[in-house]
């Protein structure tokens, strides 16, 4: 039977993280394989907590192993969960497949082992993600399309008769209803065959936060290994509880730097130069539109300018400045 290793990552929730363990320990019974928590250097007392907390439990010694590594540094999330990716099954084996879970996700009954069934059944598909919902039920978009100039137009103009003439460039999309083939999923729930690790590399720990799955996902597709969306997999997913996503007062600097790193990498400079001016021209439509329409403007305060300095600032040598910060940070980070 595969191996399994499940890595979650934890950024000062200690208490979460665990009761995410529980969760997907409950779901890994009866298969092969370990459970790694990753500490990305929290520096508040949750790496001691979390080793005492396993060693109390008797998860260092169950059915399934649990232990815990401290990353050494906040690389960001890429970076953290590739420090569990490396560090591999306790024995120093080689797990056949990776399932990341963030530190805010549980796994639902089945969720884990629907994963691992699918990537058992269609050995060409590379990554499995999961149907995600809130603990209110209500579904999350988390399947997408890969970003490109035409899906930044449409996702910053807001206007009904152009995303209808751009359909196929949207980037999210709608919730599947059924197990289906998609561009990328978001990292909170997914599975990872480790050979395609093996071929295509760990997440770039370039990015801090933001499009790292994207990335990955793309650079495994053009390997020849698509990402399926698995729809009898579900896991609850509260969301944002280490980032401050939600309160939000602009959007962080390293949100930038991931998207312009993001095109430059997969497109080139000039490619990314063209996607940022569909995103300024068509938010800039879109304000056009709130001088008339009194509309909710929909975006942080100042994103249009901070894009705009950002990207100067970045091609001229400047910057990114924005690399690492203390707060707020994505779950798990």
């Amino acid at each position: 039977m595969k191996t399994l290793l499940t890595v979650i990552l934890n950024w000062r929730t200690a208490a979460m993280t665990l009761q995410s363990a529980e969760a997907a320990l409950r779901e890994m019974a009866g298969i092969p394989g370990a459970l790694t928590i990753v500490d990305n250097d929290s520096g508040d007392g949750s790496y001691e907590t979390l080793c005492a907390e396993v060693a109390a439990r008797g998860w260092d010694k169950g059915e399934t192993p649990v232990r815990v590594i401290q990353s050494g540094r906040n690389g960001g999330f890429g970076a953290g969960n590739n420090v569990g990716i490396r560090a591999g099954l306790p024995d120093g084996a080689r797990p056949d497949y990776v399932y990341i879970l963030n530190s805010d996700a549980f796994p639902d009954p089945g969720a884990i082992r629907a994963l691992r069934d699918h990537l058992n059944a269609h050995p060409a598909t590379g990554f499995a993600g999961s149907f995600i919902h809130g603990d209110d039920g209500a579904p999350h978009r988390t399947a997408f399309r890969f970003p490109s100039v035409l899906g930044e137009f449409e996702a910053s103009i807001r206007f009904g008769p152009i995303s209808r003439l751009l359909a196929r460039h949207i980037v999210a999309q709608p919730i599947p209803q059924a197990t289906t083939r998609v561009d990328w999923l978001a990292g909170a729930s997914l599975m990872m065959r480790q050979d395609v690790l093996d071929e295509i590399g760990l997440f770039d720990e370039t990015f801090f936060l933001y499009f790292e799955e994207t990335e990955l996902c793309h650079r495994a597709a053009a390997a020849g290994y698509p990402t399926d969306y698995v729809r009898e997999s579900e896991v609850t997913h509260i969301g944002s509880v280490s980032t401050g996503m939600k309160t939000w007062a602009r959007m962080p600097g390293y949100w930038f730097d991931s998207r312009l790193h993001y095109f430059t990498k997969v497109h080139g400079p000039a490619y990314a130069a063209l996607a940022t001016i569909a995103l300024v021209f068509g938010s800039m439509l879109w304000r056009a539109r709130l001088l008339i329409q009194r509309k909710d403007r929909g975006d942080p305060p100042r994103f249009l300018r901070d894009l705009i300095v950002h990207y100067v600032r970045s091609v001229s040598g400047r910057g990114p400045q924005h690399k690492v910060t203390p707060a707020p940070q994505r779950e798990g980070v």
